[in-house]
């Protein structure tokens, strides 16, 4: 059973499994908060307690996995290069926006740093929570930050953009464009996958949105940390 546990297989096929079940249950319950993501985490959690399965014999597969992150993120690029008219003309207004919610997003974190008197080493491991997995390891890695603790970061900010579609009725968001850019900037890849529930445009300005606030993201972080 050991030898089962320490094959990558294993890793892959659990992951798999664990994401195909969460994704049954939010069909079948129809609930917001019954996320894919946070189920499959959640049982994958779960099912390494239980046989008390070491997360180096899991993580053989669930490294293989992540080598498809940057793939898969390159990949929303085709949906940006279908609303190329789109981005010439408001090329200015994104810029804009993906600026603002960078910086938005950074400072606050670091106010919060500051104020709960958190060391360096955690600041720079929060501080990218709302780009793209591998551009916010990168960042905190290059900083002195934890790698395992900037990924929880990065899939909590992710799982957060369930309330997406409840926050743009509230503040009355009538522009696809504007709501693509407001998912994008602070729930990257995995808001990505929302904004795309909501609409083309906003799936492929939340897209562009994760490239943009990527860049803004690292050059910030020079002057930040």
């Amino acid at each position: 059973m050991s030898e089962l546990f320490a094959s990558p297989f294993f890793g892959i096929a659990l992951s798999i499994l664990a994401f195909w079940v969460g994704v049954r249950i939010q069909k079948k319950t129809g609930l917001v908060v019954c996320n894919p993501l946070l189920i499959g985490i959640v049982l994958v959690v779960g099912v390494l307690l239980l046989f008390r399965i070491p997360y180096e014999s899991y993580h053989q597969g669930g490294e293989i996995i992540n080598m498809f992150l940057a793939p898969a993120t390159a990949c929303l690029a085709v949906a940006i290069y279908g609303k190329i008219r789109i981005l010439k003309e408001n090329w200015l207004p994104i810029l804009v926006g993906c600026v603002v919610g960078s910086a938005s997003s950074m400072g606050s974190i670091l106010l919060l740093c500051r104020l709960f008197g958190l060391d360096a080493a955690m600041t720079a491991s929060l501080l990218p929570k709302s780009v793209t997995t591998p551009i916010a390891i990168s960042v905190s890695q290059a900083h002195g930050g934890i790698g395992p603790i900037t990924v929880v970061a990065v899939l909590i900010t992710g799982i957060g953009s369930i309330a997406a579609p409840l926050l743009i009725k509230l503040f009355r968001v009538k522009d696809p464009m504007t709501a693509g850019l407001a998912i994008g900037a602070s729930s990257h890849a995995v808001g990505t996958s929302k904004a795309l529930e909501l609409g083309e445009t906003e799936g492929a300005m939340s897209g562009l949105a994760i490239g943009v606030c990527g860049l803004i993201t690292v050059v910030l972080s020079l002057f930040l940390m």
